[in-house]
């Protein structure tokens, strides 16, 4: 199976947070997810961002039901590829 990035969108860097914290704990995942803000379209506000922590996956083993059961917990989703 090939290496997979997962992108789970979350509403702000409190979630984000905590979201990559718990990665480790609950899917066992050893590389540190990586945190980016991501400003909407258009928008000036800084309230207006929303947070992604980007997940490398080697070998593609997380599932993806899961990570969108989890992330649906702060609020967030997982872009689909």
């Amino acid at each position: 199976m090939s290496d997979v990035r997962h992108v789970l969108v979350l509403p702000d860097r409190d979630a984000a947070e905590e979201v990559a914290r718990e990665l480790g704990e609950r899917f066992a995942v050893t590389e540190e997810p990586q945190l980016v803000r991501d400003a909407l379209a258009g928008e000036d506000d800084a309230e207006d961002a929303q947070w992604l922590v980007v997940v490398e996956d080697p070998g593609g083993r997380l599932d993806a039901a899961e990570l969108d059961t989890f992330v649906a917990d702060w609020d967030g989703w997982r872009e689909a590829p």
